[in-house]
């Protein structure tokens, strides 16, 4: 027997051995280079040259399945079962990177058939300005839980962001095309975002409608407003999105903001179907009139008298479906949107008016 010491003695043969715990052991055998621990990830190595033994500790270890899951499930959102099915498979063999590929070609793929065709109601609306071009984007959902989620705000405005960015259309914007050639800012391509949303939120989520607006002018000023925003998110349940172009010199850049801000809450509001009379198609109008004289068959009045009530019944109808027409419902006095924009020097180019409807 010997006894270790944490400055080392020396056995009875005279070898010297070197140890960093004090305990008594008995001597190794000098046939026997190294004894491993497992216990304590300890390993006990001979120099044959000195015969003395020196002690090492391993503290590297590879994380736990239940730890890759847990890691999985923060970069996908996935369920937990799918998480632990993409790490056991044979061709995954627990490699972070090579399950989140598993679960975007395999999960999503599984999710979004199970989804498909379910009614999708709910939702948010995202909107971005930059610079010169806005969009506005239309995401449903299956349930107003869902359209909550932190994933699914993301998602929405990360849409938005990338189309109000972008240089090539304009107008209503083809969704599929976009959504397969564009990124969002961690570079991924927003189709595997979107299949990364379902795997997550596992509702049926799509794509409603994309617009982008451009200012048609330089002298244009571009301003939105978000109702019903969801908690820590840009996005909401109703947006619009106005074009107002200065026309008067003295009426400058910032004048012209707040007064684009003002009418895209009176827009969200009001909900206009029309910019003015002059864009309301021939055939509504003709279908409006219709009613009117069918209304005021038999009462006898002369052609120029019913001219004049038809005029008078176009202008409350004018007033009820376009944006120039309407009362401000955020100024003062509520005066007409026509005249309001003319008395600040400015006059309302275009607006896109997008809402979550049930």
């Amino acid at each position: 027997m010997m006894f270790l010491s944490r400055i080392g003695l020396r056995s009875c043969s005279g070898a010297r051995i070197a140890t960093s715990n004090t305990r008594c052991a008995s001597v190794l055998p000098s046939t026997t280079p190294s004894v491993s621990t497992s216990a304590a990830s300890t390993q006990l190595h001979r120099n044959d040259n000195h015969n003395h033994y020196t002690q090492s500790f391993s503290t590297a270890a590879k994380p736990s399945t239940a730890q890759l899951v847990k890691q999985l499930r923060e970069l996908t959102g996935a369920p937990m079962m799918e998480c632990k099915k993409a790490l056991s498979t044979p061709e995954v063999d627990h490699d972070l990177e090579k399950a989140q590929e598993w679960l975007r070609k395999y999960g999503s793929a599984k999710a979004s058939s199970k989804v498909a065709g379910r009614e999708a109601l709910e939702g948010l609306v995202g909107v971005k300005i930059e610079g010169d071009r806005a969009s506005i984007v239309k995401v449903a959902s299956e349930t107003d839980f869902a359209s909550r989620a932190e994933t699914f705000s993301t998602f929405v405005q990360d849409i938005a962001d990338a189309a109000a960015s972008s240089t090539d259309a304009t107008g209503d914007v083809d969704i599929n095309a976009f959504m397969t050639s564009s990124k969002n800012s961690k570079g991924k391509l927003l189709s595997e975002s979107l299949n990364d949303a379902i795997l997550a939120i596992r509702e049926n989520i799509q794509v409603d409608s994309l617009f982008i607006l451009k200012a048609s002018s330089d002298k244009s000023v571009l301003a939105g407003y978000v109702h019903g925003r969801a908690p820590n998110s840009t996005c909401g349940s109703a947006a619009a999105v106005v074009e107002v172009e200065v026309v008067t010199s003295d009426a400058g850049s910032g004048k012209a903001e707040e007064a684009a801000k003002k009418l895209a809450m009176h827009v969200v509001a009001a909900k206009p179907t029309y910019l003015n009379p002059a864009s309301v198609p021939e055939d509504v109008v003709n279908k409006e009139k219709e009613i009117l004289l069918e209304k005021m068959s038999g009462t006898n009045k002369p052609p120029e008298i019913m001219e004049k009530i038809i005029d008078g019944q176009m202008r409350k109808f004018y007033e009820g479906i376009c944006l120039t027409e309407q009362s401000h419902m955020v100024e003062e006095g509520n005066p007409k949107v026509s005249k309001a924009m003319k008395s600040l020097g400015l006059e309302v180019k275009n607006y896109i008016l997008v809402g979550m409807t049930k």
